[in-house]
């Protein structure tokens, strides 16, 4: 798997690569990706790692898609340059509902040996206290090491800064670790490079608090061949949704690519076999 995940350029940080490779080697394993409804649609750069758990589990691994109920209250950090507009309530449970539509089409709920879970983080965060969360979660991180995090200095050497609240935000994910850990022994969370200070959050709740070995794995942010993003138009972001990114603008999307960038999207994006791909490479 190791192997397949570096062909198909999936990978990018791990926190013991060949520890993890030793583990998955052993046997099945449960991992999970967060899904946070900032909107009401994922869109195509939730591709990377929603696909990545489908390979998980064609591979015999147990999958989790984890929708941010809420963490989605909260908004990350990462990757942003400014402080998120915070949802309502009601936003995020509208959206709510519609990742998690949208996450159950990728994955295999019916298979007998390893079925997908989806699960909302609201369900076991909501009734935790906030005194209970500064005592069970926060006395295990120093305040030196979460503003060492590229996500948090970033935002604190900018004008703009970073609130108490969005600082918080990887003590919520990695109580989601922590939690998932605890009770579905889940040892790996995926995500995106951008996700990587969150993940490590998680590892090191779970070896603080309870001795527990777990890993995190991030995989490369799509970017075109110029460097920017993929998955971004002049006309904003590529929803999956259909009412919001039409069939025919999506298939438009994708036959418009540089051809530089098509062996990397067939790699990432696709189930082709290793065959395929390098034959259709080698016809362009």
């Amino acid at each position: 798997l190791a192997i397949y995940l570096k062909w198909r350029g999936l990978l990018a940080d791990c926190t013991d690569e060949a520890a993890l490779a030793e583990r998955l080697a052993q046997g099945s394993i449960t991992l999970y990706a967060g899904f946070d409804p900032t909107a009401d649609s994922l869109h195509v750069g939730n591709l990377v790692p929603l696909l990545a758990l489908r390979r998980f589990q064609l591979f015999g691994h147990h999958p989790i898609a984890l929708a941010g109920g809420a963490t989605g209250m909260i908004g990350d950090p990462s990757g942003k340059s400014s402080e998120r507009t915070l949802q309502t309530p009601e936003q995020v449970a509208h959206n709510i509902s519609c990742v998690k539509e949208q996450l159950s089409l990728f994955l295999d709920f019916n298979v007998a040996e390893n079925p997908a879970r989806l699960v909302n983080n609201a369900d076991w965060t909501s009734p935790v206290t906030y005194l209970e969360f500064l005592r069970d979660v926060g006395k295990f991180f120093t305040i030196n090491w979460m503003v060492a995090k590229d996500s948090v200095r970033s935002r604190m050497e900018s004008d703009t800064g970073i609130s108490y609240t969005e600082f918080s935000y990887m003590l919520l994910q990695a109580f989601d670790f922590y939690h998932l850990r605890n009770t579905v022994s889940c040892e790996l969370q995926v995500g995106a490079t951008d996700q990587w200070g969150n993940i490590t959050a998680g590892t090191e709740l779970n070896r603080k608090k309870a001795g527990w070995t777990t890993w995190g794995l991030t995989f490369p942010l799509l970017t075109k061949a110029d460097g920017t993003k993929y998955g971004k138009t002049a006309g904003g972001a590529v929803w999956l949704d259909p009412k919001r990114t039409s069939p025919y603008r999506m298939y438009q999307f994708f036959v418009q690519s540089d051809d530089r960038d098509v062996g990397k999207l067939l790699r990432v994006l696709t189930f082709l076999s290793h065959e395929e791909i390098t034959r259709l490479e080698n016809e362009l």
